[in-house]
C-alpha cells in the first residue's frame, strides 16, 4: 500500500493537489481526521483491494490540536509497518493567503468571531508545524499557478517510486523576492543585462536575440559552467545521502533575461542525464 498525505495551510493548493492524485489514480479522502488516520489505514491495509493499493488523504487544522502533536510518532509507526508514504505540505505567503479568500469569499475554516482571517491564519500555521517539520516535501505556493501545482505532484509522486533525484531549476527576479523552497541560490545580476538594450527590453532569455547578446560575454558562459560543474559534482553526493528534490533557483533582477537564460541552458544539460527535470520561470507566468 502507497499513502501520500496532503496537508498544509488552508487555501495553499491542498484540494488541486489532492485531485490531481486523484486523475492519477489514487483512492481520495479529503478531511480525514486525524485520530482515524491509523484505524483507516489498518482497515485498508487488511482489504487487500486493488482499489487501496495507491491511497491520497488530506489532512487539515480542524482535526484537534492534540492529535496533530502526534503526527511524528504517527508516521514512524506506518514506516515500521512498511507502508510506503509520503507528506507534502503546501503553503504560501500571508498576504497571498487573504487576497485568495478575498477573491473567493471562501471563509477560513479557523476564522470566527474571535479569529479574524489573519489570525486564523497565523493559528493554522502553528497547529500545523509539526507537519510541516516532518514534510517530505514543502511546496510554497505563493507564486505557483494551478497549473505548476499540478506539474509539481505528478513528477514528485510519479517520480518518487524511482531511486533518483528529481531537479528542479527556477528563474526568479530578487525584486519579487527570493524563492522559499530553493535549496541553492545563484545571483546572475553581476552578468550584463539585456533590459538596457532597447531591442532586447520586451523579449525574454527564451528568444534567441537575448541569447545571443549574453553569449557574446565570456563572464555569461563562465558563470554557466561553472553552476553546471558544481552540480555535476555534488548531486550524487544528494544522491547518496537519500535525497529525493533539489530545487536550483537563479535570478537577476527582473527575472526576465539572464535569470531566464541561464535556467533554459543548464536545464537542457542535465536533461540529458537520466535525471527528471523541471523547469519553471517565476516571473514569465
Amino acid at each position: 500500500m502507497k499513502l501520500v498525505i496532503v496537508t498544509g495551510l488552508s487555501g495553499s493548493g491542498k484540494s488541486i493537489a489532492l485531485k490531481t492524485l486523484e486523475d492519477l489514480g489514487y483512492y481520495c479522502i479529503d478531511n480525514l481526521p486525524l485520530f482515524l488516520l491509523a484505524r483507516f489505514i489498518k482497515e485498508m491495509a487488511t482489504k487487500n483491494d486493488p482499489l487501496f493499493e495507491v491511497v491520497a488523504i488530506g489532512i487539515d487544522a480542524r482535526s484537534r490540536s492534540i492529535d496533530l502533536g502526534s503526527v511524528q510518532p504517527l508516521l514512524h509507526k506506518l514506516s515500521r509497518k512498511g507502508i510506503e508514504r509520503q507528506l507534502i505540505y503546501l503553503e504560501a505567503q500571508n498576504d497571498t493567503l487573504i487576497r485568495r479568500y478575498s477573491e473567493s469569499r471562501r471563509r477560513h475554516p479557523l476564522s470566527d468571531e474571535h479569529h479574524p482571517l489573519a489570525e486564523a491564519i497565523q493559528l493554522e500555521r502553528q497547529l500545523l508545524s509539526p507537519f510541516a517539520d516532518s514534510a517530505d516535501l514543502c511546496i510554497d505556493t505563493t507564486r505557483t499557478n494551478i497549473h505548476q501545482l499540478r506539474d509539481m505532484i505528478r513528477t514528485h509522486v510519479i517520480d518518487r517510486s524511482a531511486p533518483t533525484l528529481s531537479l528542479l531549476f527556477q528563474s526568479f527576479g530578487f525584486k519579487h523576492g527570493v524563492p522559499n523552497d530553493a535549496d541553492f541560490v545563484y545571483d546572475a545580476r553581476c552578468l550584463p543585462n539585456p533590459h538596457w538594450q532597447a531591442g532586447l527590453r520586451s523579449l525574454s532569455g527564451m528568444d534567441r536575440e537575448v541569447a545571443d547578446f549574453l553569449e557574446q560575454d565570456g563572464n555569461v558562459l563562465n558563470f554557466k559552467n561553472d553552476i553546471i560543474q558544481f552540480l555535476d559534482k555534488w548531486i550524487p553526493c544528494f544522491q547518496a545521502d537519500g535525497r529525493s528534490y533539489l530545487t536550483v533557483a537563479i535570478g537577476c533582477t527582473g527575472g526576465q533575461h539572464r535569470s531566464v537564460y541561464l535556467t533554459e541552458q543548464i536545464s537542457a544539460y542535465f536533461k540529458t542525464s537520466k535525471l527528471p527535470v523541471i523547469t519553471r520561470h517565476r516571473e514569465l507566468t
